[in-house]
């Protein structure tokens, strides 16, 4: 079963949740309904221990870099993430009335009133609150950042290694499973037509945000260089094609290091920023998640502003930080932003991460490909500044 793509695995989930929300009783619904609950909770549970487990050891491991590169590399990928997040939600907020006009019904207004409740459950009370966890995430990673010692680091590194064996070996197996439920579940409560024509609309239009984002960000590197941006976005291309079938930014890093210094950039710049890039920079990733969260908004009829928006898009900049390397670790780290700070229940939470899923590779390869125009960024503002051998790859020009 792992040897399957994860986005395959998504479409035949909902396929099948489809077909057997068709046929089968209300008793089978019910035991659906029961996993999709008992993992609903377990995933509210694991919620506070992925932040912790991730954004404290990034934050403490960004604090041990190199400096003025460090603060500039990564404030410019944090300022991507979120002007990528705002051209999501100024799309989103006029487009979706129009693309997506009648498909907001009333028997989305409340999720979970619809449908098929589980005959029992089981509380996991998660070990602290959202807020809690990112604020406790953010004191642990700052004051180790400040230590002179590696033994608290290590002991967070560790912790993330076992959150990211979680994910990898429970959580991502099971999300298949939990979506065929909930679309079974849906299916037979007769929400799916409305839910999968959204979804083909939403696909299209990320993936036209994703081009656009790049286009923009290679110009404005490409105007820095005097370089022609389709000639740069060229020579990333194998960069993107590998980060959309990996659905991993960790796993492009060499192929991402070696063609951005087939762009020109010096070596020792391309092998500070690439490897943190792939970690901080998540553009395309914030782009699909800010879209598939106004669309699960849209069609429960709420309508948001950007008071409500600007907040959430600057958290899901820093919460993703050192999101896992492997498929769909941005929303798992997303999840506790969507329900603390944009309401979502349990039946939202899951519309969005088959949402996101089904397109996370596309969001994965948008971020992969910017960081090559980030990496090109940060070189010409430490041209300057910076001295190597003068060797034939130091001599390369851009574009």
């Amino acid at each position: 079963m792992n040897k399957i793509p994860l986005l395959l695995r998504i479409v035949l989930a909902i396929g099948l949740g489809i077909a057997a929300g068709l046929i089968v009783p209300e008793s089978f619904i019910e035991v659906f309904a029961t996993f999709t609950g008992l993992f609903s909770n377990f995933l509210g549970f694991v919620i506070p221990l992925i932040i912790i487990g991730f954004i404290a050891p990034g934050i403490a491991s960004m604090g041990k870099g190199a400096g003025r590169m460090l603060g500039l590399t990564a404030g410019l990928a944090y300022t991507s993430t979120i002007a990528a997040g705002l051209l999501a939600f100024i799309t989103a907020k006029n487009l979706y009335p129009v693309v997506l006009s009648g498909q907001s019904s009333q028997s989305l207004s409340n999720p979970e009133d619809s449908l098929i409740e589980a005959p029992f459950t089981l509380d996991m009370t998660p070990i602290m609150g959202i807020m809690a966890a990112l604020i406790f995430s953010f004191i642990l990673g700052v004051g180790i950042s400040t230590l002179k010692g590696n033994t608290l680091f290590n002991v967070l590194d560790e912790f993330r290694s076992i959150i990211q064996k979680l994910i990898e070996h429970v959580i991502i197996p099971l999300l298949p499973f939990h979506i065929f439920g909930v679309f079974a579940n849906m299916t037979y409560a007769g929400q799916v037509g409305t839910i999968l024509s959204v979804f083909a609309k939403v696909f299209v239009m990320i993936i036209a945000l994703h081009l656009i984002y790049l286009l923009g960000v290679y110009t404005f590197a490409g105007s820095l260089h005097r370089a022609n941006p389709f000639q740069m976005l060229k020579k990333m291309v194998p960069a993107y094609f590998t980060a959309l079938g990996t659905q991993s930014s960790a796993a492009a890093i060499p192929v991402t290091l070696k063609h951005v210094k087939k762009v020109g950039v010096k070596e020792r710049v391309a092998d500070f920023a690439v490897p943190l890039l792939a970690n901080v920079h998540l553009a395309g990733s914030t782009i699909t998640i800010t879209s598939c969260a106004m669309a699960v908004l849209f069609m429960q009829g709420s309508s948001i502003g950007f008071g409500e928006i600007f907040p959430f898009i600057l958290m899901l900049g820093i919460t993703m930080v050192s999101a896992p390397g492997v498929p769909g670790g941005a929303v798992m780290t997303a999840v506790g932003l969507l329900e603390s700070m944009l309401g979502f229940g349990p039946a939202m939470v899951s519309l969005m991460i088959a949402l996101y899923l089904a397109q996370d590779s596309f969001g994965t390869a948008a971020n992969v490909t910017g960081d090559g125009a980030i990496t090109t960024i940060v070189n010409r503002l430490v041209k300057n500044r910076l001295k190597e051998p003068k060797t034939a790859q130091a001599k390369q020009k851009i574009g």
